[in-house]
């Protein structure tokens, strides 16, 4: 019969170290005595688990951040360097500018100065057309050429105002006849010398503007001229004029050249002269259009070209708004003017050819005439006696112009003083105006006007 023996324990692993039975006891009792405890920091510990992750996404993010914020700094200064930049870039542009003033306004002073004389010389010469027979025509070719380059001088100046935008108005009621017929008058010397024939319609007399009737006049005058440069001798161009709802339409139209469908949208911009390789003969500054467009825009206006293209000829429109009509004023009475008495003439000229030939001029006309060729002789001349008048010149060696009338009115010698200067800005004007000037002349100056307006301090 078998013998049943008591359970024991299972036997330890090799190597093992066996628990005494009475541990495991103790042990058993323990995690069965705490087991909440421990589920309680096993759950606290996922939680801290759960910040730690959050505080290290955090982190991660806050980093991520401050790059952003790097680039963002260094965008920034970036941009303070490149405002810096654009700072010095228009400072440089405002000061090229400002010395392409200055240079213009400079080139223009030399460039009057010795046309003063030739206008002199030619006026003197204008007198003596009974001498030989063919006087009167050289006095004539003399007269367009001077005039000629005046308009160059001019438009360098205008190309000037218009880059800088300081072209200006002096606005008021202006009728569009009056207008169109000083625009002719001016260019009736280049087609009278190129043999055309200017055809007018329309420009009704009850047509009237609200602007600048000088500018507006250059406006026509430059299409007119235009046209006239870039036509056949002996050719006839049109000046059309007329109504259109509430505006003005005025058309210069001729049989020229014509104008190639590539360049029409840059016929107006300053210095295009494409379309003038083909007759370069008429020379210009390529100009004229582009102050066209200026002026006319100034007006409220509007202005464009046509050409079927080269050898078809061209029609420049303008479009200007209406205005209604001044009220009517009556014309006043012209008195017979008194005769003019003889002056006494103090003429201060750095330049001895235009400073004998208007002292010639000036004889001529009964008035004495005394001349000085600086301005510190100019200003001793005053302390020695009292003039009725002084023409003087701005641009003088040493003391110039306007010191001269200012030192001159302060002492107490404090005649008539008129500016005759080759300075046409209108700051120039402004500052003689204040040194004490009653009158700013540019050179070369029309004698006819120098004339009347010295009748007038003679009378």
């Amino acid at each position: 019969m078998s013998e049943i023996s008591p359970a024991l324990p299972d036997a330890p692993a090799p190597g093992a170290v066996a628990t005494p039975p009475f541990e495991q006891a103790a042990m058993a009792a323990l995690q069965a005595a705490h087991a909440g405890e421990v589920e309680q920091l096993r759950v606290l510990i996922g939680q801290l688990l759960v910040q730690v992750e959050s505080l290290q996404a955090e982190k991660d993010s806050r980093s991520a951040l401050e790059g952003h914020v790097d680039q963002l700094r260094e965008a920034n200064q970036h941009l303070v360097w490149a405002t810096f930049g654009a700072q010095d870039l228009q400072a440089a542009a405002e000061g090229a500018s400002l010395r392409q003033t200055e240079f213009l306004s400079m080139l223009a002073h030399e460039l009057r100065n010795p046309l003063q004389p030739m206008a002199m010389a030619n006026e003197l010469l204008g007198r003596l057309t009974g001498a030989h027979a063919e006087l009167p025509r050289l006095h004539a070719v003399l007269a367009r050429q001077l005039k000629h380059m005046v308009r160059l001088v001019d438009d360098l100046l205008d190309a000037s105002r218009i880059q800088s935008g300081k072209v200006t108005l002096q606005r008021g009621p202006v009728s569009l006849a009056d207008v169109l017929d000083s625009a002719v008058e001016t260019c009736q010397p280049m087609l009278a010398q190129r043999q055309q024939v200017l055809r007018r319609a329309g420009a009704p007399a009850d047509a009237w503007l609200d602007g600048d009737a000088v500018r507006l006049a250059q406006v026509f005058s430059n299409l007119i001229l235009n046209a006239s440069k870039f036509s056949p001798e002996g050719s006839a161009i049109e000046l059309q004029a007329g109504r259109l709802g509430g505006r003005l339409e005025v058309a210069v139209k001729d049989n020229g050249v014509g104008i190639s469908a590539a360049l029409q949208p840059f016929v107006f911009d300053l210095f295009t002269q494409g379309f003038r390789s083909l007759e370069r003969a008429q020379g210009g500054l390529g100009i004229g259009l582009a102050l066209v467009r200026t002026l006319v825009e100034m007006h409220g206006g509007a202005v464009r070209v046509r050409s079927e293209g080269i050898g078809l000829g061209s029609e420049f429109i303008v479009e200007l708004p209406l205005a209604p009509a001044p009220a009517a004023v009556a014309a006043p009475v012209v008195a017979a003017a008194p005769p003019v008495a003889p002056l006494s003439i103090l003429l201060v000229e750095d330049n001895v050819d235009a400073s004998d030939t208007l002292s010639l001029l000036l004889t001529q006309a009964g008035h004495a005439v005394t001349q000085r060729f600086d301005g510190a002789s100019g200003l001793a001349a005053l302390q020695e006696r009292r003039y009725d008048l002084v023409l003087c010149d701005i641009g003088l060696p040493g003391l110039d112009g306007f010191e001269v009338a200012r030192r001159a009115i302060a002492a107490g010698a404090a005649p008539h003083f008129v500016a005759t200067t080759g300075y046409s800005q209108p700051q120039d004007r402004a500052r003689a105006l204040a040194a004490g000037y009653e009158h700013y002349l540019i050179k070369p100056v029309d004698f006819a006007m120098l004339a009347e307006l010295i009748a007038g301090y003679a009378r």
